[in-house]
């Protein structure tokens, strides 16, 4: 989940429990690793399966014969389940005991990965992202459950989670490059085969690990229902829109099911004794504007991903393993940028360093307008510069400064509401990206439609970072 993973709602990994903590087991003095290292394998698995995939979708097209609207799906199938479904995973993960959760959660993710790695055509493989989403959406929340779980003492729980946060920041990071490798070595099925070694070696460690309380959690049926549904809708609007035209049938009835759906989620919500989100917190400003910001931010990173990625190789004709590489650069920026933005936010305010990221992440959807078939190489890397560091400044203090805004025990709710919003912004982008990117012509690949796309998605950011700008009261720093 990039372009950073922070993850401080350590406290409570549901958002639907408000049940103490203290109801957890105790946990034995000297903790065995074994549930750091199936937390951090898990959730830097789910978080690697989002951005390898990019760098395989030419090789999945040719081989699979899919156009532009499959390779779309075979992204937003995965993130869209993923964000949906996270609203109400961690109440899973209450009732079946976090241990059991994860465990049903990454079983089901290696499954799906074969059928990946199998599928015999593009719907076929669709379907099987789509189970692969859903399962990833367990995984996140039972993961970082299974750390809180094992680690009492304060300071080893905050040292493990930081190492948790570093490891899914670094994967998202890398990911292209792997996939990149990957695909070029062994094929595009070798990127979800490789998550089959790693669901045994997890399912290995979790049969070490303590198992888990249950907690009564309900969770909110109609609520996920009309989530999924609204979600779907909108991105089938978005993804087809472009390839079956924007007043086409089954778009607009694609689109009115959208709203349809949203208004149903509202009245769930407004009516469940313990709804997925809380309307109440969608009134509060700072939790607002976060989700915003958050959207927009994930619309920024995930659309350049999938952008780069069909740049290098359709329009450039670069393998693989080059297109990869050249996301080396951005992972470091990235990686050593989610460093430095904790201390900056101590020293200038939060609300200064939100607005700064945005507005660099901005700035690199403009710088990126000129690229063009011929742009030197090493043009296009100082170009991503901005890129790595915007959205990594930016989403520490934002996730510091949500979590600040609730009450202690909506801090569950309000982590998955906002990894949840990151996630639909970036299928979004997806969407958005491949409906322009389409082309007549011998690459496949459209310059004007890309750079309609980054101007779309930088005017978004601008939009936030005003609303950052206005919005968010002022905060202290050490000076």
């Amino acid at each position: 989940m990039p372009p950073s993973v922070v993850a401080p709602a350590a406290v409570s990994t549901t958002p639907l429990t408000t049940a103490p903590l203290t109801t957890a087991p105790p946990t034995p003095r000297s903790p065995t690793l074994a549930p750091l290292l199936a937390s951090l394998l898990g959730f830097t698995v789910i978080t690697v399966d989002v951005s390898a995939v990019n760098i395989a979708l030419p090789a999945i097209r040719t081989s699979l014969h899919g156009g532009m609207a499959g390779l779309q799906w075979v992204v937003d199938a995965y993130t869209l389940m993923f964000a949906a479904l996270m609203l109400s995973a961690g109440a899973l993960a209450d009732r079946a005991g976090a241990r059991r959760a994860y465990a049903w959660g990454v079983g089901l993710f290696t499954l799906a990965s074969l059928a990946c790695a199998l599928a015999p055509g593009i719907g076929a493989l669709i379907a099987a992202r789509i189970a692969q989403g859903g399962a990833a959406a367990i995984v996140m929340p039972a993961s970082l459950a299974l750390i809180r779980q094992a680690y009492d003492d304060p300071r080893r729980r905050a040292r493990a989670i930081a190492l948790w946060t570093v490891g899914g920041s670094v994967a998202m990071a890398a990911g292209p490059v792997l996939g990149g490798v990957l695909t070029e070595m062994a094929g595009w099925r070798a990127v979800f085969l490789l998550n089959l070694p790693i669901g045994a070696v997890i399912l290995a460690l979790l049969a070490r690990t303590a198992p888990s309380p249950r907690r009564p959690a309900p969770i909110d049926l109609a609520g996920q229902a009309t989530a999924v549904l609204a979600l779907a809708g909108l991105a089938f609007a978005v993804i087809e829109g472009g390839h079956l035209g924007w007043t086409s049938a089954p778009v607009l009835g694609a689109a009115a099911l959208a709203v349809a759906a949203g208004f149903g989620f509202y009245a769930a919500e407004k009516r469940h004794r313990a709804p997925m989100v809380p309307l109440g917190l969608l009134r509060e400003r700072k939790v607002s504007v976060s989700l915003a910001i958050g959207f927009a931010v994930n619309a920024g990173f995930y659309g350049i991903v999938f952008l780069l990625g069909l740049y290098f190789q359709q329009l450039r004709g670069m393998s693989a393993i080059a297109a990869g590489l050249m996301f080396v650069p951005l992972a470091v920026i990235i990686t050593s940028t989610n460093l430095v933005s904790p201390r900056m936010a101590e020293r200038i305010g939060r609300r200064r360093v939100i607005v700064a990221g945005q507005a660099v992440l901005a700035l690199a959807m403009f710088v990126l307008l000129p690229l063009a078939a011929d742009t030197p190489l090493w043009l296009v890397l100082v170009l991503l510069i901005p890129t790595g560091t915007g959205g990594a400044f930016a989403v520490p203090a934002l996730t510091a400064l949500l979590m600040d805004a609730v009450p202690a025990d909506r801090a569950g709710t309000a982590s998955g509401l906002l990894n949840a919003l990151r996630q639909t912004g970036g299928a979004m982008a997806v969407a958005l990206f491949g409906a322009l990117l389409v082309s007549d012509n011998a690459t496949g690949f459209s310059l004007a439609g890309m750079r309609e796309a980054l101007l779309a998605v930088g005017l978004l950011l601008c939009a936030t970072t005003a609303l950052a700008a206005w919005l968010l009261p002022r905060d202290g720093a050490r000076r």
